[in-house]
């Protein structure tokens, strides 16, 4: 396994890591500002970048059961949201493969 380097984004404004400013994802690629997470708002993104994921595990949550990952900065480990891995409920299904940044832990970077 080599070194992994980051990708950064070039957009006119980015979503990143509000403790190391790290490229997450592009704010053009919002599929949904209707979400809510454990520190309030939240985006859903069918892309990001930068980060890790946990083990899955099975939550309820107030749209369902899910089975999601905890997703963390590649940079500085500070969890940033989630993945959904799968939906129970069939209303759901269009969350699997997706991610969830919560607005509370994102900074907002204009281009340089």
């Amino acid at each position: 396994m080599g070194l992994s380097y980051n990708v950064y984004l070039n957009a006119n404004r980015i979503f990143g890591c509000r403790q190391c400013k790290t490229h997450l994802a592009d704010y053009e690629d919002i599929i949904s500002r209707n979400f809510r997470g454990q520190h309030g708002k939240a985006f859903l993104f069918s892309e990001v970048v930068n980060v890790t994921h946990s083990e899955p595990v099975e939550r309820s949550m107030t749209t369902g059961r899910h089975i999601v990952r905890d997703i963390s900065c590649r940079q500085c480990k500070e969890i940033v949201g989630w993945k959904y891995d799968k939906a129970y409920e069939s209303s759901e299904k269009y969350k699997e493969g997706k991610f969830i940044l919560e607005e509370e832990l994102l900074c907002v970077l204009a281009a340089s």
